[in-house]
């Protein structure tokens, strides 16, 4: 793994607990396109170094949680939920909505709010965006914070859902199997396609319902009940649910299943930390560590005793002191 390039007493200083919770001084919905708008959001200190959080799923939207990772003090701290997820509307909307719209919101949202440049953190879902944005514009950013490293090949798709986890977790597996029948289980991502854009909206809410429960209980080391609960709402699961599965069914519009990998070059040269879950279920280490042998310069931490969520103890922990880190370096730098 990569040696960091701090200090041990810096290491030793840096700040691993979540910083208390604030509420954003502005916020608004932009247009992006004829059909869709996105909802912003702006916390911490308007005069501070800009930092973009990017949700998961995608489809799973932004939390007031989210703000949490960044020192208030000296970050500008920018949310938004992506396309069809969260405040962003039309909910749950499939049409328009892929990786490269998603970058191009990202640029239109820089440029509403004047900012020339800031640093990009993600997790998931966020992480796949993150390196896709960085790698489309690596001018604008400052730094880069990734965590639960996914990077959308079939052999993570196919670990997820199509009964590799279900090794780990086959109690939580069978309620998504079993609303499948036989003669379709030969591609899972497939079959729930079908239901999730079903003319019957019922038929899309159950499917919804699984889908979104299987991975809410595979994403914590510890089973975390709260987070399990979100896969009743209705709402949130069909988003989730709906945007997830069209961007895996489209491969995450993406040009090759290496693609990420091979696009590393572009931001070999900023400063990255890689924070993974030892027990990752929903995106196993393989992927964080196919990305630190490509970008050995990116500083690889795994957390011994966590699985994928970014609210577990141990991987909370790393991402405020990642983040610390780059805080570090700017001051030292005056940027």
């Amino acid at each position: 793994m990569a040696e960091s390039s701090y200090s041990p007493v810096e290491e030793f200083l840096y700040r691993k607990e979540l910083y208390g919770e604030i509420e954003p001084y502005s916020s608004g919905h932009l247009k992006v396109s004829d059909l869709h708008t996105i909802y912003w959001e702006q916390s911490g200190n308007p005069s501070g170094h800009p930092v973009l959080f990017l949700h998961g799923g995608p489809g799973g939207g932004t939390s007031p949680s989210n703000r949490r990772f960044f020192d208030p003090e000296f970050y500008r701290i920018v949310l938004f939920d992506q396309r069809g997820a969260g405040k962003s509307t039309p909910h749950a909307c499939l049409e328009h909505n892929t990786t490269w719209d998603l970058i191009d919101d990202i640029e239109k949202l820089r440029e509403h709010l004047g900012i020339p440049e800031w640093q990009v953190f993600g997790g998931s879902w966020g992480s796949t965006l993150a390196l896709a944005y960085s790698q489309s514009h690596p001018d604008k950013v400052t730094g880069i914070v990734l965590r639960g490293i996914f990077l959308l090949r079939k052999k993570e798709l196919d670990w997820f859902y199509e009964g590799g986890a279900a090794a780990i977790y086959p109690d939580a597996w069978e309620p998504f199997r079993d609303l499948i029948p036989e003669n379709e289980r030969n591609c899972f991502i497939s079959a729930y396609s079908k239901r999730l854009n079903s003319e019957d909206l019922e038929t899309q809410y159950t499917a919804a319902r699984a889908w979104t429960k299987w991975e809410m209980m595979t994403a914590h080391l510890h089973p975390n009940e709260e987070n399990i609960k979100r896969g009743d709402d209705d709402k949130f699961s069909l988003a989730f649910a709906r945007i997830e599965n069209h961007y895996f069914i489209n491969k995450g519009f993406l040009p090759s299943e290496s693609f990420l990998l091979d696009n590393v070059g572009k931001i070999r040269h900023i400063k990255t930390t890689i924070v993974q879950g030892r027990y990752d279920v929903c995106c196993p280490m393989m992927s964080a560590w196919d990305l630190h042998k490509a970008w050995p310069e990116a500083e690889l931490k795994v957390v011994a005793d966590a699985g994928h969520s970014a609210n577990e103890p141990g991987i909370a922990a790393e991402l405020v002191a990642a983040n610390e880190k780059l805080k570090y370096a700017l001051k030292t730098t005056g940027a």
